[in-house]
C-alpha cells in the first residue's frame, strides 16, 4: 500500500521476534521414544510409540501425510491448506527386525525402530528423512521493541530433516534473498515490508513449504506463527518450528518439476482462470482523487492508442484524506458525485473498475459505530471491540473468522458489485497491525494471523460462488497462505521501492511464488515507493512486465505511474510494450488455462528446463515464460549487454530478429532500448492476435500463428485456449475451444496440423489464420493448405514463410510445406 516507513509500527506488531539468543536448549522430548507397534487399516498406517502415535496417510501415489499425536492429545484433522480427497492407492507393509517399510503407490516410508526415525523415498529414490521426530525447544527471546514477548521464554515444537549437502532449497513463501534459499532462517509471520529493494527476508505472504532441487516438497500443515530454517546453522538440517498447532506435514514428490508442482496444487487446490481482462493493462495510482481525474486518465489512454482494461481506485474513493477515513467504504460524494455513471461509462469503453478495501475501520470513519454495534470487530479478552493505533488512525480490525464480520464485509462487496465494480482489491491483509491480545471467533490473533488473508480471499470467492456463480472474481491481495490460489487470488509483491534494487528482486519473487502455487504473483510495474523519476528504470520494468503474469503499473503519484503522463520517448516505449502484451493475449491466456488445469506457473525457473543442472539451481536472471519463451530482464541501470544462458534441450530464436542461438551455451547479447532479450524455443507454436483497445474487442476469429522451424526438431506442439473470457468454470461447462497445433518434419517435408476441440456448449467460429513459419532458408517448391496448393510469400532476407489461410470452420486443417 502507500504508508511510509514508520518505526512506531514495530512497537505495535505482535510478530515473532527476529533475533534469538544463539543458545537454544532443546528438551529432548523424543530421546526415549520407542517403537511399539504398527497397524495398517483402511489405507492408513498407525505407528504406536512410547510417547504417542503417528498416522501416515497417502493422498495419492505421490503424496503422503504424516501426523504425530502426543500421548494425551487428540488428532486434529482440520486443514486450512489441503482440499484433495485421498484417493485409493495400493499399500503394503513389510516388516524386518529393525525397520518397517510402508509402500503407498510410488511412495516408500521407512520406519527405523531404534533409534526411531522416519525416511521417505519415491520410486526407490531417496528424498528426505526426519532427524529426531518432533521435539520441544526453549527459545529465549531478545527483542528491542516493546513487544509483549520481550524477556519471555516460549516452548516451540520443532522437527528437523536431514539434507544432502548439495541440494538447493526453495519456498517459505514470498521473500527476496536469492533463488536458492538455503542458509536462511525465515519467520513465518505475514508482515508488510514497505519500500524494500533487493533483499527482503519477511513479506506479506509466508508459507510453511520447502521445495528441494531433488524434486520433493515438504509442506507443514499448520498456519500458526513460527520459523522455517533452511540450514542456517550449516549442519545439513531443514527445521520447522512453531508455537503450537498440528504436528502434520505432507511429503510430495514427482518425476519432474511440472509433476511436483502439479501434485502440490492438486493437494492444496488449483487456481481458477481469471477473467480475460485481467491479462490486459491497468491504470492505477495512489490515487485518483476525484472523478474528473479518473475520467481524464481513461480518455487519455484511448487518445494515445494505448490499450487499457481496468482502472483501480485507491483509498481516495471513500475519503479525501489518507488518515482518518479508512473503513468508510462508500463513495465520497463530493469528489465522486456519480460513481455509478462513471463506472458505466468506463465499462462502455471496455474498462473495468476495481476499488480498494481494507479490513481496518478507524474510529473516526462513518462506519465505526455500526461496526461496534454489529460486533464485527476483533475483541479483547472481555469481548469488547479492541481498538489500537496504527498509521491510518485509531482502529479496529474486521473479524472475518466470525459470521457477523464475514457477512458484513460481503455485503459491502455486494453493494459495490451492484454499482458495477468488477474487481476486489484487498490491501493490508497480513493484517498489517494485529495485536496479540486480539481475539477472533476461531482463536487468538497469533493462531490465525497467517490465514487472515487466506480467509479474506475465501470470503470473496465463496461470496461470488453463492451470489454471482457465473462470474469470475478478480481478487487482488498481497497476503495469503498455502492454498490461497484456489480462491483466485492475484497476489502482488507489496510496496517495492522505485529503484533498480526493487526491480532486481521481482523475478525471484514471482518465480518462487509460482513454484508454491501462487502463479499470478507480480509487481507494481515501475516500483511503488518514493518519488523517483528514472525513465530507464520505468521502461525496463514495463518491458519485463510484458512477461510477468499481470501488467499493472502502480505508484505514489508524485511521479505518475501511467505511461500516458510520461515524456514522449518513455511513453512510446511503454506503448510498444503494452501493445506487445495485447498481441500475446492468445499465448498468455492459454498459460492461464494450463495453470488452471495442471498448476503450471506462468513464469517458470530454469529448473523446469534443466532440473539436474546445478548451475541453474540459483538462477532467476533468465526464466521461462510458459514453455516456449526465454526471458532475460534488464535489471541494471545503463546496461549495454546481458549474459543469457540458452537451455540445452532446444535451439532458441531471437523473438525480435530471428537470430538462432544453439542450446547449452552462454552468450553475451547486445541490449536494445525498445525491448529486453526474449527468445523462442525451436519447434514452438506462438499464437498471437491483433492489438485491441481492450480485451472486450478480443477475438480469435483471426489469429497470427508463428511456427519456429528448425532442422533439429522433428516434432513440435502447442495450443490455444479460448472461451468468452468471463464465465466461471467455462471449460468444465463445455463453453470453450482448444486449438492443438502439431508439426512433423520428414526429410524436406514439413507438415503442420491444427485441430479444434470444442466443448458441447461452444460454436466453433470461421477462423482465418496468418501463418508465419520462421527460419525457412529456401523458397518452398510447393505449399498446400488442406490438400490444395496455395500462393505463399517467402521473405529471403528474414527467412520467413508467410501463408494466408482463408476463413474456415473446419475442425482440422493441415499445411504441407515442401522445403
Amino acid at each position: 500500500m502507500k504508508n511510509p516507513p514508520f518505526a512506531r509500527l514495530a512497537q505495535l506488531l505482535p510478530l515473532l521476534p527476529l533475533t534469538l539468543l544463539a543458545s537454544q536448549s532443546a528438551l529432548a522430548q523424543n530421546a526415549e521414544r520407542k517403537f511399539e507397534s504398527a497397524t495398517s487399516r483402511d489405507g492408513v498406517l498407525e505407528v504406536r510409540t512410547s510417547d504417542g502415535y503417528y498416522l501416515i496417510k497417502p493422498y495419492s501415489a505421490s503424496i503422503v501425510e504424516t501426523t504425530f499425536v502426543p500421548r494425551g492429545e487428540a488428532a486434529d484433522a482440520s486443514s486450512h491448506a489441503v482440499v484433495l480427497a485421498p484417493v485409493a492407492v495400493k499399500t503394503t507393509l513389510a516388516s524386518k527386525a529393525a525397520s518397517l517399510t510402508y509402500t503407498a503407490g510410488a511412495m516408500q516410508v521407512t520406519i527405523s525402530k531404534a533409534p526411531f526415525q522416519i525416511a521417505y523415498a519415491y520410486k526407490g529414490r531417496k528424498l528426505v528423512a526426519e532427524k529426531h521426530g518432533y521435539l520441544s525447544k526453549q527459545d529465549d527471546l531478545v527483542n528491542g521493541s516493546k513487544d509483549i514477548h520481550q524477556g519471555s521464554a516460549r516452548t516451540l515444537q520443532a522437527i528437523e530433516f536431514a539434507l544432502d549437502k548439495d541440494e538447493a532449497l526453495y519456498g517459505a513463501g514470498e521473500r527476496a534473498v536469492g533463488m536458492n534459499r538455503r542458509g536462511n532462517r525465515f519467520t513465518l509471520y505475514n508482515k508488510a515490508h514497505y519500500g524494500y529493494a533487493e533483499r527482503s527476508t519477511q513479506m506479506g505472504y509466508s508459507m510453511p513449504l520447502a521445495l528441494s532441487s531433488k524434486m520433493y516438497a515438504l509442506h507443514f500443515d499448520n498456519p500458526q506463527t513460527g520459523y522455517l530454517d533452511f540450514d542456517s546453522r550449516k549442519d545439513n538440517s531443514l527445521t520447522y518450528e512453531t508455537t503450537g498447532g498440528r504436528k502434520t506435514y505432507q511429503v510430495i514428490a514427482g518425476d519432474s518439476w511440472e509433476d511436483l508442482i502439479g501434485n502440490y496444487t492438486s493437494l492444496t487446490g488449483k487456481q481458477p482462470l481469471p477473467p480475460r481482462w485481467a491479462f490486459g493493462n491497468f491504470a492505477m495510482r495512489f490515487g485518483y482523487r476525484d472523478e474528473a481525474i479518473a475520467r481524464a486518465t481513461v480518455n487519455q489512454f484511448i487518445a494515445d492508442d494505448i490499450p487499457l482494461d481496468a482502472i483501480v481506485f485507491d483509498l481516495f474513493w471513500f475519503g479525501k484524506e489518507v488518515k482518518g477515513t479508512m473503513g468508510n467504504l462508500s463513495w465520497d460524494k463530493d469528489n465522486f458525485p456519480n460513481p455509478v455513471g462513471m463506472i458505466s461509462d468506463f465499462r462502455n469503453k471496455g474498462v473495468q473498475t476495481v476499488v480498494i478495501t481494507e479490513p481496518f475501520i478507524v474510529d473516526s470513519s462513518a462506519r465505526w459505530q455500526e461496526a461496534v454495534d454489529k460486533k464485527i470487530l476483533g475483541t479483547d479478552a472481555s469481548g469488547a471491540a479492541l481498538a489500537y493505533d496504527f498509521y491510518f488512525g485509531h482502529t479496529g480490525l474486521i473479524d472475518i473468522f466470525g459470521q457477523p464480520g464475514k457477512q458484513w464485509f460481503w455485503n459491502i462487496y455486494k453493494e459495490l458489485h451492484q454499482q458495477g465494480v468488477s474487481g476486489v482489491w484487498g490491501d493490508l491483509g497480513e493484517p498489517e497491525v494485529h495485536p496479540s491480545a486480539m481475539q477472533h471467533a476461531t482463536g487468538s490473533a497469533d493462531t490465525v494471523h497467517n490465514i487472515y488473508g487466506h480467509q479474506w480471499a475465501r470470503l470473496v470467492a465463496e461470496g461470488y460462488q453463492q451470489d454471482y456463480p457465473t462470474e469470475r472474481p478478480f481478487v487482488l491481495m498481497r497476503a495469503g497462505y498455502s492454498g490461497t490460489q484456489r480462491y483466485g487470488i492475484i497476489p502482488w509483491s507489496g510496496d517495492v521501492d522505485r529503484s533498480w534494487g526493487g526491480l532486481h528482486a521481482q523475478p525471484e519473487i514471482a518465480l518462487q511464488m509460482g513454484m508454491q502455487g501462487a502463479a499470478y504473483m507480480h509487481s507494481d510495474l515501475g516500483g511503488f515507493a518514493n518519488p523517483v523519476l528514472d525513465n530507464e528504470l520505468y521502461t525496463r520494468w514495463l518491458q519485463y512486465g510484458v512477461f510477468q503474469p499481470i501488467f499493472r503499473p502502480h505508484a505514489q503519484d508524485d511521479v505518475a505511474p501511467e505511461p500516458v503522463y510520461r515524456e514522449a520517448q518513455t511513453k512510446a516505449l511503454a506503448r510498444a510494450a503494452i501493445r506487445l502484451r495485447y498481441r500475446m493475449l492468445p499465448y498468455n491466456y492459454t498459460l492461464g488455462f494450463d495453470n488452471q488445469q495442471q498448476g503450471l506457473p506462468l513464469m517458470r525457473p530454469m529448473l523446469y528446463e534443466e532440473p539436474h543442472n546445478a548451475s541453474v539451481h540459483g538462477m532467476s536472471s533468465t526464466y521461462l515464460w510458459g514453455k516456449d519463451f526465454l526471458v532475460t530482464p534488464v535489471l541494471s541501470k545503463g546496461a549495454s549487454s546481458a549474459e543469457v544462458y540458452f537451455p540445452a534441450r532446444s535451439a532458441w530464436f531471437d523473438f525480435y530478429t530471428d537470430v538462432r542461438h544453439a542450446g547449452g551455451m552462454r552468450d553475451t547479447v547486445k541490449l536494445e532500448a525498445d525491448h529486453i532479450p526474449v527468445y523462442v524455443r525451436a519447434g514452438a507454436f506462438i499464437p498471437m492476435a491483433k492489438v485491441v483497445q481492450s480485451t472486450r474487442d478480443y477475438s480469435t476469429k483471426h489469429i497470427e500463428l508463428h511456427y519456429y522451424h528448425d532442422a533439429s526438431v522433428t516434432a513440435g506442439s502447442g495450443k490455444l485456449y479460448d472461451d468468452d473470457g468471463l464465465t466461471a468454470n467455462a471449460y468444465q461447462q463445455g463453453q470453450y475451444e482448444l486449438l492443438n497445433f502439431a508439426s512433423k518434419l520428414q526429410g524436406r517435408e514439413l507438415t503442420l496440423t491444427i485441430n479444434s476441440e470444442t466443448g458441447k456448449q461452444y460454436q466453433r467460429p470461421d477462423r482465418s489464420i496468418a501463418l508465419q513459419v520462421h527460419n525457412v532458408t529456401r523458397a518452398p517448391s510447393v505449399v498446400r493448405v488442406d490438400g490444395k496448393a496455395v500462393i505463399f510469400v517467402w521473405d529471403e532476407a528474414k527467412r520467413q514463410l508467410n501463408i494466408a489461410m482463408p476463413a474456415s470452420s473446419a475442425a482440422s486443417r493441415s499445411i504441407s510445406i515442401s522445403l
